[in-house]
């Protein structure tokens, strides 16, 4: 199939759109790319012109569930069990650890969880330590998609490339080359669909010890990010701990969160009470 042609005035005009949804950039490098992936959807839905399918997206009453498609069909969902690990275990041993122990239940958020990896990960840390009856965890993605992949705890062997030894057994299984984590680990989390952008759907504020926007702020530009950042940073309690992947940094955001490092990890944490 090729691509439908994209002027540089449609190209534009679509991903601003894109951008306003869901927060995703495409530079003018990306137009080729988007084009390819537009064109799929375009066509899928009787549209020879990629303006004419700009106007369907902006202005008929249908448009926006299709937006919301074209947006699924765009995000990546790249993620595995175990990334990036030595946050994740200094955030339970040093941060969650302490305060379920200490009765405080404390509270997580996982935003854009993608396939759910990432929180399904936590949970496990969390009960190899006993404690994961004592802590709250949400997950959130833009994708409903996602959200059903996660809920049935169902994946494939990519998602095991850095899993250590201990896991497969105790909380997933591998039948027949297809993983499963166990059905009672994925219901210890609550999974919810969120769109980053909109903020008034965000969790209240000042209710969870740490939030985890991993590889997330990549694919936005600063303004956009740094917009996101103050939403997460609102919800955070006082003393509480933002997490980005260890390719993103917020200290160029002027962001009001202090910057600490712990096992070779960034931590950015909220003003004690």
């Amino acid at each position: 199939m090729s691509a439908l042609p994209l002027s540089p005035q449609v190209f534009s005009i679509l991903t601003m759109l894109i951008e306003q949804r869901a927060g995703l950039h495409y530079g003018p490098e990306d137009r080729d790319l988007l084009s390819e992936k537009v064109s799929s959807r375009a066509l899928d839905a009787g549209f020879d012109s990629l303006l004419d399918y700009y106007y369907f997206l902006r202005y008929d009453p249908k448009g926006s569930e299709a937006l919301d498609a074209l947006v699924d069909s765009l995000l990546v969902h790249e993620t595995y069990f175990f990334r990036e690990p030595q946050a994740l275990e200094a955030l339970v041993d040093e941060v969650l650890v302490p305060r379920a122990r200490a009765g405080l239940k404390p509270r997580v958020w996982c935003a854009a969880c993608a396939t759910g990896e990432e929180p399904l990960t936590l949970a496990m840390l969390l009960d190899a330590r006993g404690v994961l009856a004592d802590v709250s965890l949400l997950a959130t993605d833009l994708s409903t998609r996602a959200l059903e992949r996660a809920r049935t705890g169902e994946y494939n062997l990519r998602c095991l490339r850095a899993l250590p030894k201990g896991v497969e057994g105790r909380w997933l299984d591998v039948v027949g080359s297809r993983p499963r984590v166990r059905p009672e680990l994925v219901a210890k989390v609550e999974w919810r669909q969120l769109n980053l952008m909109d903020g008034a759907n965000y969790p209240a504020p000042e209710t969870f010890d740490a939030v985890l926007c991993r590889n997330v702020l990549i694919y936005f530009q600063d303004d956009t990010a740094r917009r996101v950042v103050d939403g997460l940073t609102r919800v955070l309690k006082p003393g509480g701990h933002l997490l980005v992947g260890t390719s993103e940094s917020l200290m160029r955001f002027g962001t009001a969160l202090h910057c600490e490092e712990r096992r070779g990890s960034f931590f950015y944490s909220k003003a004690g009470p």
